[in-house]
């Protein structure tokens, strides 16, 4: 779903079957102020600039995406038809309590990581919000992992349960699958790791392992298959992910980073 289809159909959520306030209100100029009541990283630009574009609404922001504010910084400035302003109101906010509260809580963990390793978001997204709240982790400075089933091929436990020999399945797979396509293979355990390499994977996934079998398993990997790309995940939090970070792996997945971002808390105020 494309950003302006996107902001329709919230709105029209909102909207129902109609603003009763509008059948009661006279309408006039009005100008609000979108105010932040607590600090952050900034994320809904182009979702809100949309929202208030197809309702004529003029938005003058003083922060961009990935921005960082203060609190109570008035964020933007609404100018319009009184109406037009509250019909929008929730909505606008809703965008960018969420969005923001996602890259606020990816930039900590970004932050927290203390390198320069490259942390991943997951497909733990809410139904139908994917490409919405994946916009807002790269807002936070992380990177999006496959946004679904088609964009790369990933072997978790689930498909390895029923998988009897992983090096002929991965071959079968390479000529099934688009060239540009990479493999990855989840492992729990180091000799797992080193069938996954021994298999041809591309990308070897480290889920759920303590740090010292994760360091054992770089090794193998820097000293035998250089080309293949290793990823942690599993349990990675703000207090720990600084020691995965270190760990030698190229990258860490991390689910939190959206389904455990708490909203920001967003606020409108109408001018007088």
């Amino acid at each position: 779903m494309d950003i302006v289809q996107f902001v329709k159909e919230a709105l029209s959520e909102d909207l129902g079957r109609g603003d009763l306030f509008a059948y009661v209100a006279q309408d006039r100029d009005a100008c609000a102020h979108i105010i932040a009541k607590e600090a952050g990283i900034f994320s809904g630009q182009i979702y809100i600039e949309a929202l208030c574009s197809a309702h004529n609404v003029a938005l003058e922001l003083f922060v961009q995406d990935s921005q960082a504010f203060e609190s109570y910084k008035v964020l933007g400035i609404l100018r319009g038809s009184y109406i037009a302003i509250l019909q929008i109101e929730r909505t606008l906010l809703n965008i960018i309590a969420h969005s923001s509260g996602i890259a606020t809580h990816t930039h900590a963990f970004v932050q927290c990581a203390k390198t320069h390793i490259k942390i991943l978001d997951t497909r733990k997204t809410r139904p139908l919000l994917r490409v919405f709240e994946k916009y807002s982790v790269r807002n936070g400075g992380a990177d999006n992992h496959r946004f679904g089933l088609d964009d790369a091929l990933m072997l978790k436990d689930t498909h390895l349960a029923l998988i009897q020999d992983l090096e002929s399945t991965i071959a079968h797979a390479r000529k099934q699958i688009p060239w540009t396509c990479k493999i990855e293979v989840e492992v729990n355990d180091y000799a797992m790791a080193q069938k996954a390499f021994e298999a041809g994977a591309d990308i070897v996934m480290c889920d759920n392992m303590v740090i010292d079998e994760i360091k054992k398993v770089v090794v193998l990997r820097n000293e035998s298959y250089p080309h293949i790309a290793l990823e942690a995940s599993g349990n990675i939090t703000l207090r720990n992910i600084s020691e995965y970070a270190r760990s030698g792996v190229d990258a860490l997945s991390i689910g939190a980073l959206i389904h455990q971002a708490k909203w920001l808390d967003v606020s409108l105020k109408m001018q007088k």
